[in-house]
């Protein structure tokens, strides 16, 4: 994996290339976890700089098979910018989910804390985005999300721009959002801890489904144990720790090929 340094492209800063191999990666790694939709949701990861440029998935290539190569950079416009890599077939190729852009441009423009945006629409996400009392405190899982998980009402597939200043309102200062009848999003300061986030939601989604599954009545923690719950978890929420669980992670998809830092 440290090896992909040396095929920087020419023109390129070594850190977009970096940020660009992690993104790649972190796209593998979703699809790993079973956590993609053919070719439909994203991944985003601002570039280093001063400039509010973005990177994002072109628009056809399967999760699996993502590349730091097949990335595109944006800015909050929806403008191709910068290096284009892969020659000049790669540079006819640059298309870019719409509603993918509405997402990713409304966070990157108006949270500078977060580097990285992770939508997803998976089966368990899904479905507790359509149950009216969303996110239960009922799993470990859950209580990492517990008073720190927005709502954002369903308004259609996300094609109006007008639509980003809503979801910057909902999401406010958190990281983490349930669109109703829609999916999860997520977001970190780093593309480790964006990962950790998609993980546990995911995880914590999928555990609400089965328990409900059960018939069975549930128990759920006092709330004075959630609230510790959510501490301890806010207390830990470091960066080094997220970076910790990527790392283990990338060995998953270190052997595929063609190499996500290519």
């Amino acid at each position: 994996m440290d090896g992909h340094l040396t095929a920087v492209p020419t023109g390129m800063s070594e850190a977009e290339w970096t940020t660009r191999c992690d993104l790649a990666a972190l796209y593998r790694l979703v699809a790993h976890f079973r956590m993609t939709d053919l070719i439909y949701t994203h991944i985003s990861a601002r570039v280093p700089g001063p400039e509010d440029h973005f990177l994002i998935n072109r628009y056809g290539v399967l999760f699996e098979r993502m590349r730091a190569s097949d990335l595109v950079k944006i800015d909050l416009d929806g403008r191709v910018v910068g290096h284009v890599v892969g020659g000049a077939d790669a540079a006819m190729d640059q298309e870019v989910n719409a509603a993918g852009f509405t997402i990713h441009s409304a966070i990157h423009a108006a949270r500078h804390d977060l580097v990285c945006v992770i939508h997803t629409h998976t089966a368990a996400g899904i479905a507790v985005s359509a149950q009216k009392q969303g996110l239960l405190p009922i799993s470990q899982h859950a209580l990492k999300f517990y008073g720190r998980l927005a709502y954002h009402g369903y308004e259609g597939i996300a094609l109006d721009l007008d639509e980003r200043d809503r979801l910057v309102r909902d999401l406010g200062d958190r990281q983490a959002m349930i669109l109703r009848n829609h999916g999860l999003l997520v977001a970190g300061r780093s593309i480790p801890e964006a990962f950790n986030q998609i993980y546990y939601l995911e995880r914590a989604c999928q555990a609400q489904i089965q328990a409900l599954a059960g018939g069975a009545e549930l128990v759920l923690p006092p709330e004075e144990v959630r609230l510790h719950t959510a501490e301890q978890f806010r207390r830990g929420a470091t960066l080094e720790h997220c970076e910790k669980g990527w790392k283990a992670a990338l060995v998953l998809v270190e052997d595929q090929k063609p190499p996500y830092w290519s």
